[in-house]
């Protein structure tokens, strides 16, 4: 993409675009956040809100005057994107569907202003991190089952971010060539079908939890045999920004069995 001009007034309706703005040192450049943008929480706790990531307040957004406004194409409607610009707002749509992709959407977001340390102090621990990843990467991969929600079951699917941090810790998706869609609707027969060695259960955007554990511990699975079914921090499948690090080591420990070899 082109150099943006640096805005002075950002709303943002990205939740983890909000706390790589932080970390960037660009916050206080930052007029308006969803009410989604939790993190880092002391900082976002007064900043005006402006709805959630699927109803925006339009007309609260341009009230706030901002010079940018940051969406992502699968987070936020087209609807609202398109409304928005329509007001005379300048948008930038963003979405990355790759571990590469997002830490050059850091890098772009730095563009913005940020200070060459803060530059260095968050792109370079996750570059490195993504050269590291790739010499620890199992043969063959770990066969993974991630769903992100329930009533129906609905599994991450192939092109999407979650999909390529997967691969990117040493995980194989069992349900990435499911043609349907990004996240396909699946059902148990089909996950115990699908034979997951490692089941990872995000806590966000569905809170799964003890139950879903227990649910799936009683299907004849290769992941509930072996005790392998974990609760995780939602946050590191879907947030692509300074949680990247934490999200390649963490999940990577897992797939790798990390928590079995220090029983």
């Amino acid at each position: 993409m082109s150099p943006r001009p640096a805005p002075r007034r950002i709303v943002s309706l990205v939740p983890s675009l909000t706390e790589a703005l932080f970390a960037l040192g660009l916050g206080e450049r930052l007029v308006g956040v969803t009410d989604w943008c939790v993190h880092p929480a002391e900082k976002v706790a007064d900043l005006p809100k402006v709805g959630g990531t699927k109803n925006p307040d339009r007309a609260r957004i341009a009230e706030l005057a901002p010079d940018l406004v940051l969406a992502n194409r699968e987070e936020n409607r087209r609807r609202d994107v398109e409304a928005l610009e329509a007001l005379g707002l300048d948008v930038w749509v963003t979405y990355p569907r790759t571990v590469a992709e997002a830490a050059r959407l850091l890098g772009e977001l730095a563009d913005l202003g940020a200070m060459p340390s803060a530059r260095t102090r968050v792109l370079e621990p996750i570059e490195a991190e993504i050269v590291a990843a790739a010499h620890r990467v199992p043969q063959p991969p770990v066969p993974v089952f991630c769903p992100v929600w329930k009533d129906p079951w609905m599994a991450v699917g192939g092109d999407t971010y979650a999909d390529d941090l997967l691969q990117v810790c040493g995980g194989r998706n069992v349900f990435a060539a499911r043609p349907e869609r990004r996240y396909p609707i699946v059902t148990l027969e089909e996950v115990v079908e699908a034979a997951p060695e490692v089941i990872l259960l995000p806590d966000e955007p569905y809170a799964f939890g003890p139950r879903e554990v227990e649910e799936l511990s009683r299907l004849p699975l290769p992941a509930a045999r072996s005790g392998r079914i974990h609760p995780i921090d939602g946050t590191l499948v879907s947030w692509y920004g300074p949680r990247i690090v934490k999200a390649i080591q963490g999940i990577g420990e897992l797939l790798r069995g990390a928590d079995e070899r220090s029983e």
